[in-house]
Parts: structure tokens; C-alpha cells; sequence
């Protein structure tokens, strides 16, 4: 009976050193892993709620149509598509600023790369930024007046050849 309880009280202290050293050396293990962004709220899983509709056009053809959830005021701007860890091709986010001005987007908190079309308040595309990074707080500007800003997918603006001079409806 000694030898039984001997050699499992040796089993269990040769688990707390293994699981003692895979504790240290877990960072070691994981210098290369890709950093990871702390969240800062509870993350959201649920899809787009859908508060209306943009279609893309050029030349009066339709190009595309997606539907959106809007966000017309500050606290709906501010937390834009943060947090969610996937949307559909065919949605997105249409912003909607009380005025025309010079903007900057970041990415901060958002875990999916976007493609981010600037548009007047003539409804007309004046730039976007596409494939933007995740969790960056690098600011992307809109390189004009902009009242409008529709965010979607990274690539979306390439899969439909959308492009500045496009014009929107909503």
C-alpha cells in the first residue's frame, strides 16, 4: 500500500512541474503568435440588423445592392461594426453625419477587415479605403467633405468594381 500511495504522490508532483514549466514557457512558445487586442466591451455575435437599404450605381446602372443597419447618431458612429467578428457580403453599415466634413475612421475594435467608402452629401463616393486592419488606430481619412460613410466588407468594393465617383442611394 506504502509503494501505491509513493508512486502516486510522485505522479502528481511530476504533474505540477510539467504544468509549472508549460506556464513558463507558454510566452516563450508564442513569440511569434500574432498579438491579440484585448476587448474592451462584450464582444457582438449577432448579425446586422437590417434599418434599411444602399444600392451602388454608376452611370444610372445598378451595380449592387446591400442592406444595412444605420448608425445616425453619436453613440451608434462611435461603435460602428467594433466587436463583431463576421458580417455577411451582402451587408453593412451606412453612417449618417448631421453635415458634410473632413473624416477620419479607425479600426479600433474591430475585428474584421472593412472597406470604407466616403461619400458627399451629394451621394456621391469620394474615396475609399479599402482592406483596412484590424484593431488599427491608424487614422483613415476621407479626402474631401463627406456626410456619408458606408462600411462593408474588405474586397466588396472590388468583387462589385465600385469606385470613387459612384453614386449610392438609400
Amino acid at each position: 500500500m506504502r509503494k501505491r500511495q509513493s508512486i502516486f504522490a510522485y505522479f502528481l508532483l511530476g504533474v505540477f512541474i510539467l504544468g509549472g514549466l508549460a506556464y513558463m514557457l507558454a510566452p516563450w512558445l508564442n513569440r511569434n503568435a500574432a498579438p491579440v487586442a484585448p476587448l474592451t466591451e462584450t464582444p457582438v455575435t449577432e448579425p446586422i440588423v437590417k434599418e434599411g437599404e444602399v444600392t451602388f450605381f454608376r452611370d444610372g446602372k445598378k451595380i449592387r445592392k446591400i442592406d444595412v443597419e444605420i448608425a445616425e447618431n453619436e453613440a451608434e458612429r462611435s461603435k460602428g461594426l467594433m466587436y463583431r467578428p463576421y458580417i455577411p457580403d451582402s451587408t453593412g453599415m451606412l453612417f449618417i453625419l448631421p453635415e458634410p466634413r473632413e473624416l477620419g475612421f479607425w479600426m479600433k475594435n474591430t475585428q474584421i477587415p472593412l472597406d470604407i467608402m466616403y461619400v458627399d452629401a451629394a451621394k456621391k463616393i469620394i474615396s475609399i479605403q479599402k482592406n483596412t486592419k484590424p484593431f488599427s488606430e491608424e487614422s483613415l481619412p476621407s479626402k474631401g467633405l463627406a456626410q456619408y460613410v458606408v462600411e462593408v466588407n474588405a474586397g466588396f468594393s472590388d468583387r462589385y468594381d465600385i469606385k470613387p465617383g459612384d453614386v449610392v442611394t438609400f
